[in-house]
Parts: structure tokens; C-alpha cells; sequence
């Protein structure tokens, strides 16, 4: 009886893990790029768009850097563009501080394989979206010119709670 019981509890518990990891979140969207050989040229411009349908939400913008321990710098200089659905282009030069002499790399890492999502909206305030395709586009904007040891470069959008 009490084998059967605590057999029961472990299928149970399996049940929940497995149906949890399941589950599909709405209120997230990213997508990274892999940059070709980790050597991210100016002429590579990564774009990603997304489709926005909840308009009554609002939401957080990140870039989403993944580099590894041999990058050489503690930033990266990125312009971001962003075209609306409106047809409405902005432009964003973002200094992001990937490190910093005393605490090293900033964002979570394993082994040397480094990941840091920066808010790119401006403030804390998260802003409302058109319905509709948004683009953006990323290109890196650093005087080494490929910029060695960056693996991946995308976009995090999340609805704020």
C-alpha cells in the first residue's frame, strides 16, 4: 500500500512537471540569430520581426547579446531600428555594458558562453505597441570590424505584469 502510494505521488508530480513545460507562453516573445562563424560583420544586419495583437498590453523591449569569455570588450555599440506598423522608423545608438572591471560579465553565463538581455525601452515605464508586423533590425557598430566572439544577437519582447 505504501509503495503504490508514493507511486502514485511521483506520477502525479511527473504529470505536473511535464503539462507545466508544456505550456505556451503568450506573454513572450524572442528570437535570437546566430551570427555567422561568432565574427558579426557591420555588413550583417540581423532582422527580426514580430506580430503585435494585443494592443490593450504593454510591454518591455530587450536586446538579447550571447557571447562567449574570449569577447574583448566590456560593451558593445549597437544601433537598433525599429519600423512600426505605422511605417514609422526610429533609430537607436545603445552603448550596451555587457561587463564591468568590478564585477566581470554582467549577464548569466555557463562555462564561457555568456547571455545578457539589456531594456532597451526607455526608463522603467514599459510602453504600449501599434497592432500590426514590427522589424527590427541590429547591426553592431564597433570599430572592430568583424566583431569576434559574439554568438547570437535578437530581440526579447515581454507584456509587463
Amino acid at each position: 500500500m505504501k509503495k503504490q502510494g508514493i507511486t502514485s505521488i511521483l506520477m502525479l508530480l511527473f504529470a505536473g512537471i511535464f503539462l507545466n513545460a508544456c505550456s505556451v507562453r503568450t506573454d513572450l516573445f524572442e528570437k535570437n540569430i546566430a551570427i555567422p562563424d561568432h565574427a558579426w560583420s557591420k555588413s550583417f544586419k540581423p532582422e527580426i520581426t514580430v506580430n503585435i495583437e494585443d494592443t490593450v498590453s504593454r510591454y518591455h523591449i530587450y536586446v538579447v547579446i550571447r557571447h562567449t569569455d574570449a569577447y574583448r570588450f566590456q560593451n558593445l555599440y549597437l544601433n537598433t531600428t525599429i519600423q512600426s506598423p505605422t511605417g514609422e522608423t526610429s533609430t537607436h545608438m545603445l552603448d550596451l555594458q555587457l561587463a564591468t572591471d568590478d564585477k566581470g560579465w554582467l549577464g548569466s553565463g555557463m562555462d564561457d558562453i555568456f547571455e545578457q538581455r539589456v531594456r532597451i525601452t526607455p526608463g522603467d515605464q514599459p510602453v504600449p505597441l501599434h497592432a500590426g508586423t514590427y522589424k527590427f533590425t541590429l547591426q553592431q557598430m564597433m570599430r572592430e570590424d568583424p566583431l569576434e566572439h559574439v554568438m547570437n544577437a535578437g530581440i526579447r519582447i515581454e507584456k509587463a505584469k
